[in-house]
């Protein structure tokens, strides 16, 4: 009786690991909300922000459950006094090690999709990357736990972490990165990940951890019957990697949308992702719109394209690209409308260096930043002197030179 008690004093052990939960949860919320990407409220993005977490809550998970491994193989021995199966245990550590992941991961999914949803949100909530990640961290932990048991050694426990660790952040060149956790960064507006290569990566974490676990199970209680769920997770396995291998790195796919707009007193047009950005954007945007009024560049309508889209301008129209809404995407969006106003080709010109700095004190001023250093100081004394109204006047009269970079002195003290 007092070696049974003991055998179940072992078992009540098995809670312990419950006590790590807040930590993982708070490492993998840390990582997910830094990968958000900036004032943006995107599903896609969101799933990309959970993968990103996977790939530190995995390691951080293969590390504990190594750790729990080599602490329940020193008891080994005590269990062997009861008459129970001795694949019993392990499938015991297993369930209780991949609940403390999971509810980690639950959190840190809740806190991606508060953040998500705090926010006027685009696109639809992906399920499957849910499950992919999910998936796959259970397969880190499997990882982990039999590390510990065929090496029951306390550096596998650093050696499990750093292995997991590699896997998920060293594939880079070739189509591995799309095995899970995928290599994806961020998704930008305008693309989204596909649902079917998410499933893919699912069904090849849900083969890998079945292998695995089964394979042990087998090697330990020598069952014949296990050979049938070891071929047909060796298959699916083989099956997902060949489907994964033959999409060639396309694991984003163009998303229908609609633009988000405010029409007065300018346009601005956006990726409803971003449509919080429209009182700001269109605040900073309209008085660079009115100093344009008049000449060859003005422009009534602002939109924003993906960032390998830059159509020719059409008439009143000017295009922006930007990557987030960290602080100072505003004044980003003007210095790019102000940029497509120049004659990139000629300002590039060192023929025409001279003018270029005449033009970039015209374009401090339509930007209101600090206007630049001057070799000719009358000139900038001259147009540092004019009203706002005075400026826009000259520009009207001037916009082909400014826009060429032709200016000289003259055509401002001569004005």
């Amino acid at each position: 009786m007092s070696d049974l008690g003991r055998v179940l004093r072992i078992d009540a052990r098995r809670t312990a690991p419950f006590l790590a939960v807040p930590a993982l949860a708070l490492l993998g919320a840390v990582a997910a909300w830094h990968a958000l990407l900036p004032g943006v409220a995107y599903w896609d993005d969101a799933v990309a922000a959970l993968f990103t977490s996977v790939r530190l809550l995995g390691p951080a998970s293969a590390a504990l459950a190594a750790w729990v491994a080599l602490r329940e193989h020193r008891l080994d021995y005590l269990r062997g006094l009861s008459a129970r199966s001795p694949s019993l245990g392990p499938l015991l550590d297993l369930l209780v090690l991949g609940v403390v992941t999971l509810s980690a991961y639950t959190v840190v999914a809740a806190v991606v999709a508060v953040k998500t949803l705090i926010r006027v949100q685009a696109g639809h909530p992906q399920v499957m990357g849910l499950l992919a990640g999910a998936l796959t961290l259970l397969v880190y932990t499997v990882i982990g736990y039999l590390a510990g048991r065929v090496v029951p050694r306390l550096l596998t426990v650093p050696a499990a972490a750093a292995v997991t660790y590699l896997w998920g952040v060293a594939r880079p060149g070739t189509w591995t990165y799309l095995l899970p956790p995928p290599d994806v960064e961020h998704i930008r507006p305008f693309a989204g990940l596909r649902t079917e290569l998410l499933t893919g990566q699912a069904l090849w974490s849900l083969g890998l951890g079945t292998l695995l676990v089964t394979g042990y199970l087998s090697a330990l209680t020598r069952r014949a019957r296990l050979a049938v769920p070891l071929v047909a997770a060796t298959a699916l396995i083989a099956g997902t990697t060949l489907w994964i291998h033959g999409q060639q790195r396309a694991p984003l796919t163009p998303r229908a949308f609609e633009y988000a707009c405010r029409q007065w007193p300018l346009t601005v047009c956006v990726h409803p992702a971003l449509r919080t950005a429209l009182p700001s954007l269109e605040a900073a945007l309209t008085p660079l719109a009115t100093r344009l009024s008049g000449t060859p560049g003005r422009f009534t309508r602002v939109e924003y394209r993906p960032d390998n889209d830059f159509p020719r301008p059409g008439h009143g129209v000017v295009y922006i690209h930007l990557r987030d809404l960290s602080p100072g995407y505003e004044h980003r969006a003007e210095q790019e409308i102000e940029i497509s106003l120049l004659d990139a080709r000629t300002c590039g010109d060192p023929r025409h260096a001279a003018g270029a700095r005449y033009s970039a004190l015209v374009s401090a001023w339509l930007l209101d930043e600090e206007p630049p250093r001057l070799g000719d100081a009358a000139a900038a004394r001259e147009f540092g002197r004019w009203d706002e109204q005075q400026r826009r006047q000259w520009l009207r009269t001037h916009y082909g030179r400014y826009h060429s970079c032709m200016l000289r002195g003259k055509d401002f003290r001569m004005w």
